[in-house]
């Protein structure tokens, strides 16, 4: 099968760590990851920016190792949007269909969409993504496409999520002052769920906790679709905080220390195992016993944990998780995770890693790549839906596909 020269970038901004992916879209529908940059990340914190410039040069750095690798130049870049400042909710539209024979059209959805989403939002918020949930026409429920149908009456069911103004505009105008447009702008909840959940954990009903190093994305799928989304303000980062000043350790080391040794269940460690720890004020490390900086991390790990099972049950989601929930982002990697959050949900846990892409695989074949993989297979999914309703359809006709449905004008 021949390529096309159709390539798709994506850009993960996160507290710690900044990553580039580069994906090329082939002819049989497929993707494959060709080039990626992931450097240190300065500027934002928990999806805020805070240091304008400092923001800028990490995403300059990412999106140069990404140019290297790939070997293509970037112009343009899909952003993942996440942070507390994120709030979703679900909404209802109903609207009449008319005509003497009438039948469900693209423009009646879209009616119905915008009946749902206009609600009045608090000064300063907009509405970053409608995500239709499921379909009534004439009281017949459960409907996930009804263009075409006949029907006097439809309704919709959707997931309204909505963000600040303010911290969208300077995420985005980091990345223009980096000499790059963004394409599209995609919440992390539903990027990482396009990496790593399956079709049926969708259908059957799965939550995906994305732990970043800021904050951890809950996002509850049920019946194939997004029904519930929040962001718990802890993440990676309060695990390193805890270990510098339990261990009294600089942070750069507790991090090193976390990664290298740490363990969020102080059981699965031997007893007798020793680490060094770096001393703070020029003192010369310490040998201490490896269980101690897990007794450390499995409080943490517990709260955090017990804060997302609060939040599932608080939305009324704890009897629907029946595939369970999907772990992903960095902090996902911190070994014994999965053990805690078993013994905390009573569910299955499997950790979610970038599923159905070609190319450089072995080296995003991880947790931590979830967003940014999962960015450039949105970008991908919405490319492949816009070409096969316009499939053999030229531009003037487009526009009177347009015209028909949003006017309901014979054209």
């Amino acid at each position: 099968m021949g390529r096309k020269e159709h390539y798709l970038v994506s850009l993960d901004v996160g507290t710690k760590t900044v990553a580039a992916i580069v994906a090329e879209a082939l002819e049989d529908g497929s993707i494959d990851i060709i080039g990626f940059g992931v450097v240190e990340g300065q500027g934002v914190r928990r999806g805020v920016v805070v240091n304008l410039e400092a923001a800028v040069e990490s995403i300059k750095k990412a999106v140069e190792e990404a140019e290297l690798t790939a070997g293509v130049e970037i112009g343009s870049v899909h952003l993942g949007l996440s942070g507390a400042h994120l709030k979703a909710f679900n909404s209802r539209g109903v609207v009449a269909v008319s005509g003497a024979n009438p039948e469900i059209t693209h423009g009646d959805v879209r009616r119905a969409i915008d009946a749902a989403k206009g609600v009045a939002l608090p000064a300063g918020r907009e509405i970053l993504h409608v995500l239709p949930q499921d379909f009534v026409v004439d009281d017949q429920e459960g409907i996930d496409q009804p263009v075409g149908m006949k029907g006097t009456r439809l309704e919709v069911n959707v997931h309204v999520v909505t963000g600040s103004i303010s911290s969208k505009q300077n995420i985005i105008s980091s990345v223009n002052k980096a000499g790059l447009r963004v394409g599209d702008t995609v919440m992390v909840h539903l990027a990482a769920a396009e990496s790593v959940l399956t079709d049926d954990e969708r259908e059957l009903g799965v939550a995906i906790v994305d732990i970043g190093a800021g904050t951890t994305d809950l996002g509850i799928f049920e019946g194939g679709s997004l029904w519930h989304t929040s962001v718990i303000e802890m993440g990676g980062e309060h695990f390193t905080n805890d270990i510098a000043v339990g261990l009294r350790t600089p942070i750069p080391d507790a991090e090193k220390t976390k990664r290298r040794s740490g363990c969020a269940l102080a059981f699965l460690v031997n007893e007798d195992e020793t680490i060094e720890v770096a001393s703070v004020g020029g003192r010369d490390p310490r040998v201490i016993k490896r269980r101690i900086v897990s007794e450390v991390l499995q409080p943490r790990a517990e709260e955090l944990f017990h804060a997302i099972w609060d939040e599932i049950r608080r939305a009324g989601y704890e009897r629907s998780l029946k595939s369970g929930i999907v772990l992903c982002g960095g902090g996902a990697l911190l070994q014994g995770m999965s053990e805690v959050a078993e013994q905390i949900f009573n569910l299955p846990i499997r950790l979610g890693c970038p599923v159905d892409v070609g190319g450089l695989t072995d080296h995003v074949n991880s947790p931590d790549f979830a967003t940014g993989v999962g960015l450039v297979k949105y970008a991908h999914r919405q490319q492949l839906r816009e070409e096969e309703r316009f499939a053999g359809v030229g531009w003037l006709n487009r526009l009177n596909i347009w015209l028909r449905e949003r006017f309901k004008m014979a054209v």
